[in-house]
């Protein structure tokens, strides 16, 4: 660890806090775009051809005494190729090294196909999730508390946000609630790395 991030340590009270949250879901449930909104810049590619994001991206988050490193994983979907099971495999990889796991369902195709056996498989995940249902500025209000309550019944979440990632609603909230939860520890990265 440097001397300027120790020095930080010593000026304040709070403890430093660090950690790694996998951001997780299937294809274009928003992964990328929560990553650049939440660190303020463009560090995951963004687009609405499927399985762009081949390999984790990491994005740091850095406020007050905290730092949250997130791992844009790959799309979680079947796979048809070896390719797309090593794609897969990454993104599970970062579930399991990660202090927190977000799942991130589209809320306008809700719990079907990839979704759905997503949350299947986190039904025996020993560590913390959260749900984050994106894109609510896309459907009503009662289907958004159906479709919560509906996987809250599957999965053991810590923690559920309704957010738009592309709006910028909940964003801050979700970040504030990571910030407070990451592990007490020295940062990973210097303060303006993004």
């Amino acid at each position: 660890m440097n001397d300027e991030i120790l020095d930080i340590a010593s000026d304040n009270q709070a403890p430093m806090r660090s950690g790694f949250v996998a951001l997780i879901g299937a294809p274009n449930a928003g992964k990328s775009t929560l990553l650049n909104r939440l660190v303020g810049a463009k560090v995951s590619i963004v687009t609405h051809k499927v399985q762009t994001t081949r390999s984790i991206i990491r994005g740091i988050l850095t406020s007050g005494r905290s730092q949250v490193v997130f791992l844009d994983t790959p799309g979680i979907f079947k796979p048809r190729r070896r390719l797309d099971r090593a794609m897969v495999t990454s993104a599970w990889g970062g579930a399991r090294e990660a202090d927190v796991v977000a799942l991130l369902i589209d809320v306008g195709r809700g719990l079907t196909g990839d979704a759905e056996r997503i949350v299947e498989q986190l039904a025996g995940f020993k560590g913390r999730i959260v749900l984050l249902l994106n894109k609510v500025d896309t459907v009503p209000a009662e289907k958004l508390l159906a479709l919560s309550a509906e996987i809250n019944e599957k999965v053991e979440f810590e923690a559920t946000f309704m957010l738009s990632a592309l709006k910028g609603s909940g964003c801050d909230d979700f970040a504030k609630w990571l910030e407070a939860e990451m592990p007490v520890g020295h940062w990973f990265y210097p303060e303006d790395q993004l």
